[in-house]
């Protein structure tokens, strides 16, 4: 019988969450909408016409939840802050109430011996941002907007300042990708907008808006503050070694992934991207000093992780399904990939649809175990999402989730065998949640929530979860996945 796999002393188990995703209380406190309070509101964006308005409730109770938490042995849990809950225009000074809520989470983590690592951007921008009520531009503000990026560190500052001496691991972007080539590009995310250069424009803001709050972070957090980002970088796969595939693989790569890694780890931007690119932008609104800005040094790279990318040279630009929405909408989330196909991968599926391919995973470790020598990493997101109902007892068993995890957690750890400086894992999510433009159709949550009642309930996969935070061992592969 395999011996179980042992991660190393001090690697952090944790969980996830997003603020729009679970907070609810959308306007409380002095709470203004954000562009997902505008897009969950606007008919047929969101699955079911759900909202975010109550999600599961969690600013009403976060007590509960971080006992929750601490029963389940988590030694972190990552969370976003609501900027609309704490800078309503995104300027001007904060809401105290606002931050009063994150400062008694924050309590709340550390009297139960819970690290919190907070993220400062998950996808929620202040509606009047986008708006650009101030700026006056006839196309709308939001990040394709330089101003934006400014505004951005100086909310940095001022959640710095309010938790800075409590809160030693801070995330500036969730999955910046996102932000830009939904939101801007496809449209499928908040705001909805279908512009390929404003999607392009999108993202040098948001790796400048992550280059100016690592300033202000580091111009206000303590000594001990550490500062890290997370991507979502692409496991992109070539479905054949042929050229035009390889072709395809270069430019998704460079679309998904380095359009990100080059200014935030080499400082510019890569040849073959602008090229592509060409006929979109000219690029110039990146100015100098930009890039400097932007490559400012980290404390670690998050990395988030779902399922690999298979694509193709060809014709058609079939919108490719992932957990962030893209199997909606008019756009393309990728400009300048009109010769590009994409394929469902092989293997078991998720309830997305999604490839279950843990190898993925580790060829990313691996990667950034290459091009960023010294760099610590964490796998700040991965789970899977499945139909999970409680039985006539009321308990929920999910023995997918349980292989999922498994899985993927045993190839995080062959890439610290074998080499890579892997230091934390958080499970995507805590808790079934608002699932952005799936509505609450799609349950990720280790913790099954009625989101009727708002009752919490454990899954198989929690319990199992907590086994392996505890003691910090992977257990050896059987396929038996019951949990008492």
């Amino acid at each position: 019988m395999s011996c179980p796999l042992r991660f190393p002393p001090g690697f952090v188990w944790g969980a996830a969450t997003a603020a729009y995703q679970v907070e609810g209380a959308a306007r409380e406190g002095g709470r203004t909408p954000s562009i997902w309070d505008t897009f969950s509101h606007t008919p047929g964006k969101v699955a079911g016409g759900d909202t975010g308005d109550v999600a599961v409730d969690h600013f009403h109770r976060r007590h509960e939840d971080v006992e929750l938490m601490s029963a389940l042995g988590l030694g972190a849990y990552r969370f976003s802050v609501s900027w609309s809950r704490v800078q309503p225009t995104g300027r001007g000074p904060a809401v105290q109430r606002g931050l009063d809520f994150y400062r008694r989470l924050v309590d709340d983590l550390l009297a139960h011996g819970i690290k919190p690592v907070l993220t400062l951007y998950h996808w929620d921008l202040p509606q009047e941002l986008e708006a650009d009520i101030h700026g006056g531009s006839a196309s709308g503000g939001g990040w394709p907007h330089r101003d934006t990026a400014q505004r951005f560190a100086d909310y940095a500052g001022i959640v710095a300042d309010a938790l800075g001496d409590r809160v030693e691991w801070w995330t500036t972007l969730n999955e910046p990708w996102c932000s830009a080539f939904l939101g801007y590009g496809s449209g499928v995310h908040a705001p909805g907008r279908t512009d390929p250069e404003a999607a392009l424009r999108a993202a040098h803001h948001l790796n400048l808006a992550h280059g100016l709050a690592v300033q202000a972070l580091r111009a206000t957090l303590p000594a001990r503050g550490r500062v890290m980002i997370s991507l979502n970088p692409a496991a992109v796969r070539a479905r054949t070694d042929s050229p035009g595939d390889l072709e395809a693989q270069r430019r998704i790569d460079a679309l998904a992934t380095r359009i990100f890694t080059g200014p935030l780890l080499r400082g510019a931007y890569p040849a073959d991207l602008l090229a592509d690119t060409a006929r979109i932008t000219d690029w110039t609104f990146v100015r100098d000093g930009d890039l400097a800005v932007i490559k400012h040094p980290l404390d670690a790279l998050g990395i988030n992780y779902y399922t690999p990318t298979v694509v193709s040279g060809g014709t058609d630009n079939a919108p490719l399904p992932r957990h962030d929405g893209h199997g909606a909408g008019a756009g393309s989330p990728w400009p300048g990939a009109d010769r590009v196909a994409f394929h469902q991968p092989p293997g078991d599926r998720t309830a997305m649809g999604w490839s279950v391919d843990p190898t993925g995973l580790y060829d990313l470790l691996m990667r950034f175990h290459r091009e960023a020598p010294g760099l610590p990493l964490f796998i700040t997101e991965n789970g899977a999402a499945y139909d999970d109902l409680p039985d006539a007892e009321g308990a929920v068993h999910d023995p997918e989730r349980i292989a999922y995890v498994h899985g993927h957690l045993a190839a995080a750890h062959r890439a610290v065998t074998d080499g890579a400086d892997l230091r934390g894992y958080f499970l995507w999510s805590l808790m079934d949640n608002f699932e952005w433009a799936y509505g609450y159709s799609k349950r990720f949550g280790s913790v099954y929530v009625d989101f009727t009642t708002q009752a919490r309930t454990p899954k198989s996969s929690a319990h199992w979860y907590a086994g392996v935070a505890r003691t910090g061992e992977l257990p050896a592969w059987s396929g038996d996945v019951t949990v008492s």
